[in-house]
């Protein structure tokens, strides 16, 4: 009798073992699927079908797995719209940059609003390295690979004429509010960079270009 249990148990033990294997097109057996499919909570896209997913859900909550919506906001959404006229301000309480593409002689008399600490010209230099050494060289003499090309089984490639030498008379009494704004929306061979660099990140950059044209 004991070994007839022993052996009923081994068997239901490999049994469900063998449920849990998956291949190919079949993803095996989920002991908890809501563990498994996490809700994501989307600002502005919400399914507010309730039953949604319903066969994935191991809760006794009648409810499917990818509902997702704020059943106490009336448009069912999990973000309320912001409250009228109001302007976005980031963690430092700065308004948005709009000044526009072709007011650059305006832009040069804006102040940096960061203090030229260490910490934030080696914030810069890293910045720097990042976005701006491909084109403009390590020492910002215009010398980067994007400028002077590489070589390639011995022939040269990629080569860019135009990128501007940083070091240059012309170049030398940029301010940090023209860095910044031609960073924003880019000037001649140079492309916008606004949507890739935060507005803080930008006057760091200024701020060590500034910096490297001391060397």
């Amino acid at each position: 009798m004991q070994l007839l249990k022993t052996v009923l148990i081994v068997t239901a033990g490999a049994a469900l073992l063998t449920g849990c294997t998956a291949g190919g097109d079949y993803p095996g057996l989920e002991y908890a699927p809501n563990m498994y499919h996490s809700v994501a909570y989307e600002p502005l896209t919400q399914i507010t079908d309730e039953s949604a997913g319903t066969w994935v859900n191991s809760l006794d909550n009648g409810r499917g797995e990818y509902f997702n919506s704020n059943k106490y906001n009336p448009n069912m959404m999990n973000m309320r719209a912001p409250a009228p006229y109001t302007v976005k301000r980031n963690k430092y309480g700065w308004l948005p940059y709009r000044i526009g593409k072709d007011s650059l002689d305006y832009a040069s008399t804006i102040k940096s609003p960061l203090d030229s600490t260490a910490a934030i010209i080696a914030d810069g230099k890293a910045l720097y390295a990042v976005y701006c050494n491909h084109c403009h060289g390590p020492k910002g003499e215009g010398d980067g690979k994007v400028a002077m090309g590489v070589k390639v089984d011995g022939v040269d490639k990629g080569m860019v004429a135009g990128v501007a030498n940083l070091q240059g008379n012309a170049y030398l009494n940029m301010t940090e509010g023209h860095i910044f704004h031609v960073i924003t929306w880019g000037r001649n061979l140079m492309q916008p960079h606004g949507s890739q660099i935060s507005p803080e990140d930008r006057w760091k950059i200024a701020k060590y270009v500034k910096t490297l044209q001391k060397k």
